[in-house]
């Protein structure tokens, strides 16, 4: 079965935009842009699209990528400490040149909807943060909607980055499931995900993972994004759908559910 992605963004869309048309102040995302990164710029476009579809301001900072990390620093706790400013992300990659983590860290949680700064992190590991991350919410909406169940679940997840693996294993382990986390140092991927009920890929590598590597009636939920012949494409093959119980395609899947939780996450927080 395959995952109906763009019908569950249409009921958040819907609902998202009641909420904001009762707030008695414009909401807005602050959004800041280092650079050029193709698919970066992709994502940026599909959260201008759907704020404006919600009524929340969508501003984009734009700055050069040959900035350093202390002038970007400073940059940020400006855009951070405007009062019209609901809420800041960093859209990332950030040049190499970045240390990224020293940047997050200048948002505060309480104007953090990606939950990318340390405290919020710590927050939400802990079992303390109001919101989750946005791609550990989609994942969470998905397996509400299909009654997928975690407890005692063999969960593989590939990819150890800050925006998927890490929060997804974190919040995976806390929800009960035995969680195997793989890397680019794990030597046999393939004995670990064919045994797999759940499999959720991070890795942003085109096809990684084949028919062969999966068991009949895993759980399928590819948030990697790639590009690959100048397309969009995710970590999972095409073909796995066929061994599936439920798969989410890549492009038109987690991704888009995952900026809908970012606003949802920005309203939750503006609530409080």
């Amino acid at each position: 079965m395959i995952v109906d992605g763009k019908k569950m963004v249409e009921e958040l869309k819907t609902s998202l935009k009641d909420e904001v048309s009762k707030f008695g102040k414009k909401l807005r995302l602050a959004v800041v842009q280092v650079g050029n990164d193709s698919v970066a710029l992709k994502f940026m476009e599909q959260k201008k699209k759907f704020g404006g579809a919600v009524g929340i301001d969508v501003r984009i900072y734009n700055i050069e990528d040959d900035i350093t990390t202390s002038k970007l620093r400073e940059k940020v706790s400006e855009i951070v400490h405007i009062k019209e400013n609901t809420g800041v992300i960093i859209q990332l990659p950030l040049p190499k040149e970045i240390n990224t983590q020293y940047i997050l860290d200048a948002i505060i949680p309480e104007k953090d909807p990606d939950i990318l700064s340390s405290k919020s992190v710590g927050l939400f590991s802990s079992g303390r943060s109001k919101v989750l991350p946005p791609v550990v919410g989609a994942i969470d909406h998905i397996f509400m909607a299909y009654g997928i169940q975690l407890k005692a679940k063999k969960v593989v997840v590939l990819g150890v980055g800050r925006l998927v693996g890490k929060p997804a294993a974190i919040w995976l382990i806390n929800q009960g499931a035995t969680v195997t986390a793989i890397d680019e140092n794990t030597d046999d991927p393939t004995l670990y995900t064919v045994n797999a009920d759940i499999i959720i890929s991070g890795a942003g590598m085109p096809h990684l993972i084949g028919a062969d590597m999966v068991k009949d009636g895993v759980i399928a939920i590819d948030c990697g994004t790639s590009e690959a012949n100048g397309k969009l494409a995710g970590d999972m093959d095409p073909a796995v759908v066929e061994k599936a119980s439920l798969f989410t395609t890549v492009p038109g899947g987690v991704g888009p559910l995952t900026v809908a939780m970012l606003f949802k996450n920005l309203v939750e927080l503006a609530k409080r």
